[in-house]
């Protein structure tokens, strides 16, 4: 019976990184999750939002908390932005029964729905390695991931109570994921570093040298590819390396791809990307 799950694909899957979304549905029937989507849901805010007005970002999420709870299911994402200010936001309104209360009159008045902490959120990471478990996923690798591997956690995924059995400060389930499809996992500092993601609009040059730094990190420690679990840090680390390297003077020329496509790759399907991803590798690794 497969495990079901409140879907949200998380920050610009839709729309600057698609390809999260177009394997993240193959993926998950080979691993026997049903995504049920949550319709109308909105970003999660990426912690902009909270910056101007917190009470919106909390009202916009607690209605996304809602939706899953009225669906009986808890709440999975492939996103590490989204997985961390959702929880971020869920430990929030747990804690504080006034200020759930207050969010929960908003939601009355705007949507006429009610939230009672009930539901949680996993990122697809945790999913895989707590619930289904590396010995079920190794038999499934159709095309082994022969790279050496730096996984970038983020900055935001690994929250307290909502990471499984995963370390809060020094994680390892990315690198276990990646010895599982056959990669080679590097030791790298920057892994849970940010690389400015949110503010890329409003404060590009901090961005690209905060990004920068990782990607240089990454090649530094002999890396042939970087696998993101966020979707807005892989798009800023994919798209903007060229710029990064401008502003920096620093070595970022690395393929970036994110932990959904790697994944979808090894179990077999897109084969036709997944030769793309090699010549990537030849063509832009050193």
């Amino acid at each position: 019976m497969p495990m079901n799950y409140a879907y949200h694909p998380g920050n610009v899957a839709h729309s600057g990184s698609p390809e999260v979304t177009d394997s993240m549905i193959p993926l998950a029937k080979s691993l026997g999750i049903k995504l049920t989507p949550l319709e109308g849901a909105t970003s999660c805010g990426a912690g902009i939002i909270r910056q101007a007005n917190k009470k919106l970002q909390l009202a916009l999420n607690a209605r996304i908390f809602a939706q899953a709870e009225a669906l009986g299911l808890e709440i999975i994402t492939p996103c590490a932005s989204t997985a961390g200010n959702l929880s971020e936001d869920l430990m929030e309104l747990r804690s504080d029964p006034i200020l759930l209360a207050e969010i929960n009159d908003v939601l009355a008045k705007t949507c006429g729905m009610e939230f009672t902490g009930e539901t949680s959120v996993n990122h697809l990471l945790h999913v895989i390695v707590d619930e289904i478990g590396l010995d079920k996923v190794k038999p499934m690798v159709v095309n082994p991931i022969d790279f050496t591997v730096a996984s970038y956690y983020g900055p935001n995924m690994q929250q307290d109570g909502f990471c499984g059995g995963d370390d809060v400060y020094d994680p390892d389930y990315m690198e276990q994921l990646m010895k599982t499809l056959g990669g080679q996992p590097v030791k790298w500092d920057s892994r849970m570093q940010s690389v400015g993601a949110p503010s890329l609009l409003s404060e590009e040059p901090t961005v690209l040298k905060l990004s920068a730094s990782v990607l240089n990190d990454a090649k530094s420690e002999g890396a042939q590819l970087i696998v993101s679990a966020c979707n807005l840090s892989h798009s800023v680390m994919d798209i903007y390396q060229g710029k990064a390297s401008q502003r920096t003077g620093l070595r970022t020329n690395i393929p970036v791809i994110h932990l959904c496509e790697i994944l979808t790759f090894a179990l077999g399907h897109y084969n036709t990307r997944f030769a793309q991803l090699r010549t990537r590798v030849m063509v832009i690794g050193d």
